[in-house]
């Protein structure tokens, strides 16, 4: 279906207005095309292939494609968030070859006026992003907050093998690395979630901003985002549920297109104590790995201070290999004018 055009913003840079662009909302039927243009796009850590299906069907998410002689060259996926007041712009995505011609841009923007007709109260645009932020990204954009980037690469059965040689085959909780009160992370439900996040402050001294990223989502803590979030397979840990200190959220394993039997885990970890934090990742690991056979990209997301005592520990700990140096994963947003 061919979105009217004329809900393009009227100053587009002329190259473009020239080159033809066209702009149209994303069909099953466009998959192929669409990872066809995303070869070797994110690393290789692309989660579209996983997610096309779901984008689909999702009732408050719009994926618009851009055009040129037809081809398919540029992706955008908006999702309204924060009881209808946010739009969650994800998953961009532009062909080699017309990168750094402005189409990203243009697509944004466009995507922006088809959203703000559709939903009106929407009032901000989130992203996030992990490229440095330059001085003009200031004069556009807020940053909610930002977290340091933690990838890791291992296999699986390696790993299990490690953990065992450590004492962490068995129960999590009697980790070599122990908290004071020996406890371990603590497993939540949906209703200890709603719980812990609605009804008590509880979680505003561990939670950023008061925003929950899973999987480079933020949210905010709302009834609604909870919802959303629920209907992923996603643990939830604390340490402690009448004193939380620390938090994670961590991703079921799923296959990217690295190659053959390669697997993607997100671990997102709130707070600010190294071995809480620690302790949380060893359960994720341990949970979601033991029965994996292939490789495993773990990509975790903590507080910046914490990434190099982390790094050092999977290097030196886990005999696991750091695929890139320290980078930040960004929240930022911009008011929908």
């Amino acid at each position: 279906m061919k979105i009217d055009t004329s809900l393009t913003m009227p100053l587009l840079p002329e190259a473009l207005s020239q080159a033809g662009l066209e702009f149209s909302v994303a069909t099953e039927e466009d998959f192929d095309e669409i990872m066809a243009m995303s070869k070797d796009i994110y690393g290789g850590l692309d989660y579209l292939p996983t997610r096309y299906t779901n984008w689909m069907q999702d009732a408050n998410r719009t994926v618009i494609l851009a055009r040129k002689e037809g081809k398919v060259i540029a992706l955008e996926s908006v999702v309204v968030i924060d009881d209808g007041e946010t739009m969650l712009v994800e998953g961009l995505r532009v062909a080699p070859q017309e990168r750094g011609k402005g189409v990203a841009g243009v697509l944004l923007r466009f995507c922006s006026e088809m959203i703000k007709a559709k939903y009106p109260d929407v009032k901000v645009c989130r992203l996030t992003r992990d490229d440095k932020l330059r001085p003009k990204d200031f004069e556009k954009y807020r940053i909610i907050t930002k977290q340091g980037i933690l990838l890791v690469r291992f296999r699986a059965e390696d790993l299990k093998l490690r953990l065992s040689e450590l004492g962490l085959s068995g129960d999590i909780h009697s980790s070599v690395w122990p908290t004071p009160s020996n406890a371990g992370p603590v497993h939540l439900n949906h209703t200890a979630i709603n719980q812990l996040f609605l009804t008590t402050d509880l979680m505003k001294g561990v939670i950023p901003n008061g925003t929950i990223i899973q999987d480079w989502q933020p949210f905010k803590i709302l009834r609604s985002n909870l919802d959303i979030l629920f209907k992923k397979d996603i643990d939830w840990l604390v340490d402690d549920v009448s004193n939380p200190t620390v938090a994670s959220l961590c991703t079921f394993p799923f296959r990217v297109p690295i190659g053959e039997d390669w697997y993607y885990l997100n671990i997102d970890m709130f707070g600010k104590d190294l071995n809480l934090a620690r302790q949380q990742f060893l359960y994720h690991l341990q949970r979601h790995t033991s029965t994996l056979k292939g490789y495993v990209m773990c990509q975790m997301f903590l507080d910046p201070p914490l990434w190099k005592p982390m790094a050092d520990f999977c290097r030196n700990a886990l005999k696991v290999e750091r695929v890139k140096e320290y980078t930040e994963q960004c929240v930022v947003e911009a008011d929908v004018i």
